[in-house]
């Protein structure tokens, strides 16, 4: 359950929970000291195992150690039990800074934050302008 620490926004840490224990995901935007992050919650194992994806062409010693330590993460925050989340995840992420274009401007990406840096949210997502 959220903790009652007073230094996390409790309503965002439901949203952390519920995709890290349900697989509920939410569009949302979040302001991080004057950027704005928007994209989907995910939980933790499945940003690992999609940011493990990344490597997945690169058959380098270090490229394999580095997926294979990704997919160990995705396992143990499977597994586990975690009452005090510290970050959130965000699938199809894209930030804003001013009234520039997101970075990045074409394709998203993935995007991990703590919770203790959120200074604001919305539900929902910024779309870009064609």
């Amino acid at each position: 359950m959220p903790s009652k620490n007073g230094t996390k926004d409790s309503m965002l840490e439901v949203f952390v929970y519920a995709a890290q224990d349900y697989g509920y995901s939410i569009d949302i935007t979040l302001n991080v000291h004057g950027s704005l992050v928007t994209g989907k919650i995910v939980g933790e194992q499945e940003y690992f195992q999609r940011l493990s994806e990344n490597f997945k062409d690169d058959s380098s010693e270090t490229a394999e150690k580095i997926k294979d330590e990704l997919l160990k993460a995705s396992e143990d925050a499977k597994k586990s039990d975690n009452n005090n989340v510290e970050f959130i995840h965000l699938k199809n992420a894209q930030v804003y800074v001013g009234d520039t274009q997101p970075t990045p401007s074409e394709n998203h990406f993935l995007w991990r934050g703590k919770i203790d840096d959120v200074n604001g949210f919305f539900l929902g997502r910024i779309k870009q302008k064609n």
